[in-house]
């Protein structure tokens, strides 16, 4: 009977640190962020920039933009503050023409996924424009995964016209690569198109592995533009999205990374109020 009280008394002090240890009930990790979020800061002090970064609790980020710097003092940066790059993003046009280069990178950074956020295009998503696009996300991710990465493909709205019985959107994800093509969720970027993220998660689980935690700003309308003004971007918890039933279906997910990407230029001073929301779920 004692040994069995140990046993029990032991395994409730491990839960109890075990769950004291988690960032909150429905997110288990803390969030990293997104580099774009801080650009103004990074653009004018790497740095300073982390420091203050790493004061609100966050220790990996998404860099869409190496700031001036080289892969490899951008890492020792990082790793100097035990901080990391988890995500690299670059421009379609780096992925086409200078896949070695980002491939290199990416390595130097310590990330393990590299993403672009749009493929050119003038006006709205088309069937051709789909089709190519199925065959250059199913080699970037070939190409990827041969050198031990994972490509991500960053919605941005325009990808939600309507196409068959669902969207381009569905279509691209029904037609790439199950193995070598995965998807960064943009939260926002999914709800003004008018459609439920937390709905998409359940839709493709094994398809999403990041995503952008953001939210819009109450009585803006849906558009498949993938734009809005900076100042639309608002705290988490105060605009439009429905945070609980997403980080419900994300825990179902194949989501490993969730970044805060905060657009407005006073996300120095929202990012720490997003985190306290986050954290009281």
């Amino acid at each position: 009977m004692k040994k069995h009280l140990i046993y029990l008394c032991i395994l409730t002090s491990f839960l109890s640190t075990a769950y004291a240890q988690r960032f909150g009930k429905l997110l288990k990790d803390t969030p990293g962020a997104v580099s774009y979020t801080f650009r103004n800061e990074f653009s004018k002090d790497v740095p300073g920039t982390l420091d203050k970064v790493k004061a609100m609790g966050i220790t990996n980020i998404e860099f869409s933009n190496l700031f001036g710097k080289t892969a490899a003092e951008l890492r020792a940066l990082l790793d100097e503050r035990g901080m990391r790059c988890s995500s690299l993003g670059v421009s379609f046009a780096d992925l086409t023409d200078k896949s070695e280069t980002v491939v290199q990178n990416a390595k130097t950074l310590g990330a393990e996924f590299v993403r672009i956020g749009s493929v050119p295009h003038k006006g709205p998503m088309d069937e051709a424009l789909a089709k190519k696009t199925v065959e250059d996300f199913n080699r970037f991710g070939q190409k990827l995964k041969e050198n031990g990465l994972t490509f991500c493909y960053h919605n941005h709205g325009f990808e939600f016209e309507p196409y068959g019985k669902g969207t381009y959107f569905d279509y691209i994800v029904q037609n790439t690569n199950p193995d070598a093509v995965f998807f960064e969720m943009d939260v926002v970027w999914m709800h003004l198109p008018g459609q439920n993220p937390a709905e998409m998660l359940k839709k493709y689980p094994k398809r999403f592995k990041l995503i952008h935690l953001k939210d819009l700003k109450i009585g803006v309308p849906k558009s498949t533009s993938g734009s809005t003004p900076n100042e639309n971007c608002v705290v988490l918890g105060t605009g439009q999205i429905n945070y609980p039933e997403i980080l419900k279906a994300a825990k179902k997910s194949s989501i490993k990374y969730f970044y805060i990407e905060d657009e407005n230029l006073g996300a120095m001073q929202q990012v720490p109020q997003s985190m306290a929301y986050l954290k009281s779920l």
